[in-house]
């Protein structure tokens, strides 16, 4: 009987994944994970060892339990052949993938568990495999902080990491931007892991003597049960504004999954920012214990933002509590969603158990959030200032362009932006119409089309601009240009050095998908360049970490 698992060396996609997982696990029987998922053991070997768990066939290595899912197009047993050759000792799936395999008549010998929701066993099982406590306090150890909400996860969960490295902590972080352990980064481009990585990642982090993690929740991850098996010491929320409708339907739906991380099963104690409704909601209904926090528009939360001045392009502030207790603070990304994303930061580690006399400690020492964000505020000009930044919903564009307008009102704000392909089709206009209030030169462009026609977006967000345009009588120069890149050179074209030049909607990412292609394409490349080539100075170029492009990992059961 094998004492662990150590997997030998092989192709790129092999060693993507292996860099996602411990080095060694111990095994789990097959029977306990068929008595995990009310599966009879009879006639299950209890030699069969389990060392851990893929959903996707092009990742499984020896000693994997392999998820069979349903998918939108295929069923995971179609792979179930690849999977084995490539090590899975066993599969798990529903009825349905069973009928498959056994016509198939190709698994002979392998052991096919069947339960009617495959996918609800999938984190359980997972924790399982990789050892992940599914309740209690902390994560063996390892304190675990999630932060969710439509706008200012990443930035906040950034924030979250460096205030608790300066605590003197080991770190992990997971996001949309970088996923690292202990300081390392993952070579995985994942932007939401599966559960299977997730706790493969988990259990990494452990083995790293990681004492502290940050990760962003998205509500996909929650509504597709990738956070199932992981419990949080503290979670936070930041706002919710219309986005994902194309999942949720209603604002209703697209809160309830969120809601779901603030119950018991999920977390141990929440921290809400509560200047919209939703977040007021989420605090009174949580069945958790939930700290309150607020900018100033709500006067009895439990910590409230004061006494804001400008420091650089930053913010200098004060969180006072209703008991009198004062945390003096500042973050030197602009923007009033800046001083809200680090307040929940600081309030998030005070609620996982951190006295406020040592987070104050660490911030009069280390200044932790100041800090770049890559693609988040991140500035790659002077003069004309130049911004580029992730903004790509109705909301958070609004507060971008508010957040680079120039105090003394002396330059123009020229925004570059388009809106997503298959996504929720009903903020393009209101997008184009954001822009022309927040905006003096507005340059439609595309962002990933994906499978729709990129000039039908570009129009229903340019309509939308001009609409409001004419009803407000502004007299915005709205122009329509692409490919993004050319739209990228003809703002900086049109720029004085007193302007401010905002690039919005991809932030971070390297690649455009058009057509299920993806197309190179960095928006602080192009503008940096841009700047360049027109004589103009620029920030130079900090080492970047993709997240997205050919080598990203996914389901075969999306």
């Amino acid at each position: 009987m094998p004492s662990g698992r150590s997997v030998p060396p092989g192709d790129a996609q092999h060693d993507s994944q292996q860099a996602i997982r411990p080095t060694h696990v111990e095994p789990v029987p097959l029977t306990q994970i068929a008595t995990l998922v009310g599966v009879p053991t009879t006639g299950l070997e209890s030699a069969d060892q389990v060392t851990g768990a893929s959903l996707d066939s092009r990742a499984v290595q020896p000693g994997d339990l392999y998820f069979a899912l349903p998918g939108a197009s295929r069923h995971g047993a179609d792979f179930a052949r690849p999977a084995v050759d490539a090590g899975a000792v066993a599969v798990l799936t529903d009825e349905e993938g069973a009928r498959q395999i056994a016509l198939a008549e190709s698994l002979e010998g392998v052991p096919v568990l069947v339960i009617d929701r495959p996918r609800s066993a999938v984190g359980p099982v997972s924790a399982r495999i990789y050892g992940t406590p599914r309740a209690g306090a902390g994560d063996a150890g390892m304190l675990l902080l999630g932060v969710t909400g439509t706008n200012g996860k990443t930035t906040t969960s950034y924030f979250m990491n460096s205030l608790l490295r300066a605590l003197g902590h080991r770190t992990g972080l997971i996001g949309t931007i970088e996923i690292s352990a202990g300081g390392e980064a993952i070579p995985s481009r994942l932007t939401t892991p599966e559960s299977t990585d997730l706790h493969a990642l988990l259990a990494l982090m452990r083995e790293r003597s990681v004492t502290a993690a940050s990760m962003e929740v998205s509500s996909h991850a929650i509504e597709f049960g990738r956070i199932d098996g992981v419990r949080y010491d503290a979670v936070g929320f930041t706002n919710l504004t219309q986005d994902h409708l194309d999942l949720h339907g209603t604002m209703d739906e697209y809160y309830a999954a969120k809601a779901e991380l603030f119950t018991p099963g999920r977390a141990g104690r929440a921290v809400v920012t509560v200047d919209d409704e939703w977040g007021r909601r989420l605090a009174a209904e949580a069945p958790i214990p939930a700290t309150t926090l607020s900018t100033g528009a709500v006067e009895d939360a439990d910590w409230t933002v004061a006494a804001m001045t400008p420091s650089g392009v930053g913010t200098a502030f004060e969180l006072h509590h209703r008991g009198g207790d004062v945390l003096r603070m500042r973050t030197g990304l602009p923007g009033a969603f800046n001083v809200a994303n680090a307040a929940l930061a600081a309030l998030l580690v005070i609620a996982a158990g951190v006295s406020p006399a040592e987070v104050q400690g660490a911030l009069d020492a280390a200044d932790p959030f100041t800090l770049e964000v890559p693609g988040r505020m991140q500035l790659v000009g002077t003069a004309p200032t130049a911004i580029v930044d992730f903004a790509h919903n109705p909301d958070a564009l609004e507060r971008a362009l508010a957040a680079v307008r120039p105090a003394d009102k002396a330059g123009r704000v020229v925004v570059v932006f388009g809106a997503t392909g298959q996504r929720d089709q009903g903020k393009r206009p209101v997008m184009g119409a954001v822009a022309v209030r927040g905006a003096d030169v507005i340059v439609v462009t595309d962002d990933d089309p994906h499978d729709e026609d990129a000039a039908a977006i570009r129009a229903e967000v340019t309509a939308g601009a001009r609409a409001e345009d004419a009803e407000h009588g502004l007299g915005r120069r709205i122009d329509e240009v692409h490919p993004r890149a050319e739209a990228i050179r003809h703002a900086v074209a049109l720029a004085e050095p007193s302007d401010v030049i905002l690039v919005a909607g991809r932030g971070h990412e390297v690649f455009q998908e058009v057509k299920g292609v993806n197309i190179a394409l960095d928006d602080r490349t192009e503008l940096r360049q841009a700047l360049v080539d027109h004589g103009y100075p620029v920030v130079p170029a900090a080492p970047g970490f993709p997240s997205e492009g050919p080598g990203a990992l996914e389901s075969e059961a999306q």
